[in-house]
């Protein structure tokens, strides 16, 4: 038996209609492939699945654009035309958005104020109005977080010093000093260093006296004990 002729209508199982495109795709693809050996033709396919996947064949003697080009001198139909125009209406839009911008700097700065009505004007002097408001706000955040900042740092500046400061009066408290010109303070000083590690006792001895001294003095070198 042959097998019956299958109707041409929407296959509505998914699962059934996924199967047979599967299987046609595998087919028209083999068949393309033919094409290309038997006839020595240039092959283009593209598919497009229910859902949206791509699949596609070219023949290894040529290129999609090759394809494309050949297809509309074949047959006199510009196939970017659409493309372009829609290409050139998006620059036109950003060319005169790129004007109107450089007039409206041009008259921020003073400048192509002659063509602008009282109304006009007066609505520019507005808009400047806010826009010197907004930066001068600004400005006094910048200042004001520096100030900030600033006293932060001589804060901690203040307070390295002060504690350098205590350190330093801490360990001169420790350290006590004499200066002894007679040898009984002397020994006596001395005695008194053992006592304590922190105590240091310098002595005055008499050095060669100076003979241009009117007043009989001499002088006196001092040494640590």
């Amino acid at each position: 038996m042959g097998r019956g002729k299958i109707e041409i209508k929407r296959i509505e199982n998914p699962t059934n209609r996924q199967v047979t495109y599967s299987k046609r795709r595998a087919g028209i693809m083999k068949k393309a492939q033919e094409l290309t050996v038997l006839c020595d033709a240039q092959v283009s396919l593209l598919m497009f699945s229910s859902t949206g996947k791509l699949s596609e064949f070219i023949s290894p003697s040529t290129s999609t654009k090759d394809i494309y080009d050949r297809y509309q001198q074949a047959s006199g139909i510009n196939l970017w035309q659409s493309h372009y125009e829609k290409m050139q209406d998006n620059l036109n839009k950003l060319k005169e958005i790129n004007s109107k911008l450089r007039k409206e700097i041009r008259q921020r700065n003073g400048e192509d104020l002659d063509d602008l009505s009282f109304p006009q004007l007066r609505g520019l002097e507005q808009n400047m109005d806010k826009s010197v408001e907004r930066v001068r706000i600004r400005k006094f955040h910048v200042i004001s977080t520096q100030t900030d900042t600033y006293k932060k740092k001589v804060k901690n500046l203040e307070e390295t010093q002060n504690n350098l400061l205590r350190a330093f009066e801490a360990r001169d408290a420790d350290c006590q000093y004499a200066i002894v010109n007679q040898e009984v303070d002397y020994q006596s000083s001395i005695g008194l260093g053992n006592g304590s590690s922190h105590i240091f006792a310098f002595r005055l001895q008499p050095s060669q006296p100076n003979l241009q001294d009117d007043e009989g003095y001499g002088s006196y070198g001092l040494s640590l004990a």
